[in-house]
């Protein structure tokens, strides 16, 4: 008798062949049997008829980071039809974290991450997963070793240049990171302390991810003005290196660089074309999301988010900050001029005296102050709020978004900020490919578009067994309508949770049905095993 036999629905395998009749059995939390299975005995049974089976999703960029401590079950992740989040992201994030800088990364992470009431006691990946492990989730994680966060172990926060034997060092701590199960490196080159790097560093440590196999995933330094020469120069890097680029949430921003998009794309195609595997991931909005400060130009976050507040206390400075961020400047991109002070919403705040602000435009704020002097609202309120401020920034446009989403080379990721009223793409962004771009707008054929969310992800970052229905594989499944999935969370109302999805399943739980979600022990930490090292731990579970 199996645990579970799913009946009667179109199953859409993940590979991006064509969907075929057939039932599903589950046992020990994995695919057991594929067929006609009407004679066959469960102890529990769901009747999918005229509906869809298809692999758990996988979130390729996300920010759960410190609130999976929190929540086990994030419902706004499984509700999406996500069976795994891929965390570690933009080069700043929660491990490694050396004791000494806990206090300082809590502001710098707030505006991103969040600030849950969670204990920060790790120091290493190791550290870090076993916690995560301890707090039992209902879906599975992976992590990817953060840049940002190893070079800050090795140098600290400051604007320099690291010396030969720092880098050296860093190397190690990532080869540390990766043998405690990292899937790969992350950056953010537009997020401190990232972007006080030279490419110099960058491509030592890609040096390291070629010897395991890993992807480096890459919030690129220009996603606008010089997106073709930020792309260029990567490429460039990486085929030096050897190793696999992954352009994380991949856009093009500013009116008067919409019309690169073609281009971004030429550039990903020539690559592979010359050998280079180059993939990218993407959520389905013309808005962004990350935390204020990201307004500001490099050097002012020289030192960390301690150093940066200080700044914002000298008039002189805050004089040169807004110059620079109303003009932009070489290799900075200045989301402010992008986006107009009437297209930045905040979205979430630290204190109380300012909750009224969240879901105004700095153009809003200013007029609650009476006050037009907008670039100085924006850095009071990063200042007040001690940099735990988070924005949307409306930068792209529909065109765009559906050009990148029919490339090949794409995975999805929701990028989903989770404090304060997000983005709605922390709550709709899987449904509303699945309803808006696939059902209604037919940019891609569903199981096209069903393997950019399964079996691609699951092949960038090594997870050998799910994104694809077969016998033998983990039994991570969704279950939803095709004629009805659709997000239903809006910039106005973002915490909504989708039509259309009636289960979700992680290693062969029912975590969703309906209206009823479960908070159960079901989800994986996973642990990358590379070169045939044996983890040291054997009570340690591997997707």
């Amino acid at each position: 008798m199996y645990d579970l036999i799913i009946h009667n629905g179109r199953i859409i395998d993940g590979t991006g062949s064509p969907w075929y009749y057939g039932d599903i059995a589950i046992e020990e939390g994995k695919i057991a049997k594929i067929g006609k299975l009407t004679t066959f005995q469960a102890k529990k049974t769901i009747d999918a008829k005229q509906q869809v089976i298809t692999p758990g999703f996988i979130d390729m960029h996300t920010h759960s980071d410190l609130v999976i401590l929190e929540q086990p079950l994030i419902e706004a992740k499984v509700r999406q039809g996500i069976t795994t989040d891929l965390l570690g992201q933009d080069g700043i994030a929660a491990a490694p974290l050396p004791e000494k800088y806990v206090s300082q990364w809590k502001k710098n992470l707030a505006g991103l991450d969040g600030s849950p009431s969670i204990e920060w006691d790790w120091t290493t990946i190791e550290e870090y997963l076993n916690k995560i492990e301890e707090n039992e989730p209902s879906y599975n994680l992976a992590v990817l070793a953060p840049h940002g966060n190893i070079r800050m172990e090795v140098m600290g926060l400051d604007n320099r240049s690291a010396t030969d034997s720092e880098i050296r060092q860093m190397q190690e701590v990532l080869r540390r990171s990766l043998d405690e199960g990292a899937v790969g490196l992350s950056t953010g080159l537009i997020y401190p302390p990232c972007c006080f790097a030279e490419m110099k560093e960058l491509e030592a440590l890609c040096g390291v991810i070629a010897e395991y196999g890993v992807p480096l995933v890459i919030h690129q330094r220009s996603e606008g003005d010089e997106i073709l020469e930020s792309m260029d120069e990567l490429i460039e890097m990486m085929k030096r290196c050897g190793a696999h680029l992954h352009f994380s949430h991949l856009k093009n921003c500013g009116k008067d660089n919409w019309h690169k998009t073609s281009e971004v794309l030429n550039m990903i195609d020539r690559a592979r074309r010359e050998g280079l595997e180059v993939t990218f991931d993407q959520y389905p909005y013309t808005a962004g999301s990350t935390m204020l400060s990201a307004i500001l130009p490099p050097w002012a976050h020289d030192g960390g988010s301690e150093a940066m507040l200080k700044r914002l206390e000298d008039p002189d400075l805050r004089k040169r900050m807004t110059q620079e961020m109303a003009t932009a400047s070489k290799g900075w991109d200045s989301m402010s001029k992008w986006a107009g002070w009437d297209g930045i919403v905040i979205t979430s705040v630290e204190s109380e005296e300012r909750k009224h602000y969240v879901g105004k435009t700095i153009e809003q704020i200013a007029a609650m102050e009476g006050r037009k002097d907008y670039a100085e609202v924006a850095l009071d309120l990063i200042l007040h709020e001690w940099n735990a401020v988070g924005m949307i920034d409306f930068v792209m446009n529909e065109e765009s978004v559906r050009m990148i989403l029919s490339h090949p080379a794409g995975t999805i990721g929701s990028d989903g900020l989770l404090g304060g009223e997000p983005h709605p793409r922390a709550y709709g962004s899987f449904p509303r490919i699945l309803g808006k771009y696939v059902r209604e707008e037919n940019v891609l054929p569903l199981e096209d578009m069903i393997r950019r969310m399964t079996s691609q992800p699951a092949r960038i970052i090594g997870l050998q067994d799910r994104g694809i229905i077969r016998e033998g594989m983990a039994a991570d499944i969704v279950i939803f309508d095709p004629n009805k999935i659709i997000d239903q969370a809006t910039y106005e109302k973002p915490r909504q949770y989708n039509a259309g999805i009636d289960t979700v399943i992680v290693n062969g739980e029912i975590v969703i049905h309906g209206e009823q979600a479960f908070r159960k022990p079901a989800g994986k930490v996973y642990r990358s095993n590379y070169r045939n090292k044996v983890n040291l731990k054997s009570n340690k579970q591997h997707i």
